[in-house]
């Protein structure tokens, strides 16, 4: 059912993480295949995902390329109708296959497969009451800006993501981009959450965030925004 793509870059502990999460969902047959897209990883994260049975769309297999067009090309290598992007590091709550495939069924009985993407409820793997003002924030950031946060995840028909253009060459917030041009109104978010890792180290990469929101939250083009930010 589902095809799952990874885009890495020195992930190696994030990626086990992540994986760790699906493996229920393999065992239940929603999973059908994992395709690790590396963007030039010097650690352990190939091995990593060796060893998991993944797929990888390496970058030498691909020569230069920015991260959208890494994506891309994994999307469209994937086995499954559907195909769910994940960011490493994100852990899905337990019970989330379930769901998804309820929804999956739901939209294919109606005839909406095509016209519906899927993402999850943010939520941060912490106890901090920092974590929950994170999580609070990130709901009005969706308000503002009618984007979800790339730790939320995008399951999207195969049919769906050709039609919207796939994920353009573009350095960051391909994902943004993509369902920017899929049309916010057809996002549907699931109740189970994908938890995203705390890192104390990585307040620079939340500062950038939060610029890039700013930037969209006016309405500049997505392409534009990836450059800048």
């Amino acid at each position: 059912m589902l095809s799952v793509v990874i885009p890495t870059r020195n992930d190696e502990r994030a990626l086990v993480r992540t994986l760790a999460s699906l493996v229920s969902a393999a065992a239940d047959g929603v999973v059908r295949d994992v395709t690790v897209a590396d963007l030039g990883s010097s650690d352990a994260t190939l091995e990593v995902a060796d060893l998991a049975g993944c797929r990888v769309a390496d970058a030498v297999a691909g020569g230069a390329q920015a991260r959208g067009a890494r994506l891309d090309r994994a999307a469209r290598a994937a086995k499954g109708p559907w195909v769910m992007v994940l960011e490493p590091g994100v852990v899905l709550e337990e019970g989330w296959h379930r769901e998804a495939a309820a929804m999956i069924e739901t939209l294919e009985r109606r005839g909406e497969a095509e016209r519906r993407a899927l993402t999850f409820s943010f939520g941060l793997d912490s106890f901090d009451a920092s974590a929950r003002l994170t999580e609070r924030f990130s709901g009005l950031y969706r308000f503002l800006t009618g984007l979800p946060r790339a730790q939320q995840g995008l399951i999207v028909h195969r049919a769906l993501y050709e039609k919207a253009g796939g994920f353009r060459n573009l350095p960051a917030m391909a994902e943004a981009d993509l369902v920017r041009r899929i049309g916010s109104r057809r996002l549907l978010r699931l109740r189970s959450r994908a938890l995203a890792p705390v890192d104390p180290d990585a307040r620079g990469a939340w500062g950038k965030a939060a610029l890039r929101g700013g930037l969209l939250m006016l309405r500049l083009p997505t392409s534009v925004v990836a450059r800048l930010g």
